[in-house]
């Protein structure tokens, strides 16, 4: 199969509402054109410097997600481009990614990301941290950050009641939040679900799915 063809077969299974992120790391520029040229404008990296090299060879009108794990002393590299941050886990992450926002004259949209798997290797904020996160004095003070959801990546198992379980957590965390009113919050995106799963996703709450290998191939 091409890559049109399964992404198209893709789009073809996803409600209205749920966004399709093309995730495209590690493979190369002509790969994602061949998804760009079937109409994929949403792309999700995971490493930065990667994702910058693709950004300035690719259109410009391209949506680029940052969806792996975001280290500080990064963030400078994708803060004039970056269209959505996944993985923002901290604070101080979200302070970093607000001043280069400031630097480079924008908002930021991010997502929090929730630790809802039984992994030790995943990264997230627990239900408590959020909560203390978004009351926080120092979080209301980040005008150039917008934060439009959250973002949770379920245990890497067969077994599909507990993949159900961690995604209906995330979609009632999600659910207990969304109703907040601060002037750097948006809240209308929940984004869980890959190629693996991303049905099960979306029947437990998904408004966004990040799809790699069932569009490109195993890695």
């Amino acid at each position: 199969m091409s890559i049109a063809s399964n992404l198209n077969t893709i789009k073809a299974t996803l409600p209205e509402h749920v966004t399709l992120v093309a995730v495209s790391k590690t493979k190369p520029v002509s790969d994602l054109m061949q998804a760009y040229e079937a109409g994929q404008r949403i792309f999700g990296e995971n490493k930065i410097q990667e994702m910058t090299e693709k950004w300035e060879q690719m259109p410009k009108d391209i949506q680029w997600h940052m969806i792996g794990h975001v280290q500080s002393n990064k963030v400078k590299f994708m803060a004039p481009y970056v269209n959505l941050i996944h993985g923002v886990d901290s604070l101080k992450l979200l302070q970093e990614i607000n001043k280069q926002a400031v630097k480079n004259n924008r908002t930021i949209d991010c997502l929090l990301q929730i630790y809802i798997a039984e992994e030790e290797s995943k990264f997230g904020l627990d239900e408590n941290e959020l909560n203390e996160l978004l009351t926080s004095v120092e979080f209301k003070e980040l005008k150039n950050i917008r934060i439009l959801g959250l973002m949770g990546m379920a245990t890497f198992t067969e077994d599909q009641n507990q993949i159900k379980k961690e995604f209906t957590h995330l979609k009632s965390i999600f659910d207990s939040i969304k109703n907040l009113k601060t002037e750097n919050c948006s809240l209308n995106t929940i984004s869980m679900g890959m190629s693996g799963d991303y049905q099960l996703a979306i029947e437990c709450g998904s408004t966004m799915v990040r799809i790699g290998s069932s569009i490109f191939g195993r890695r």
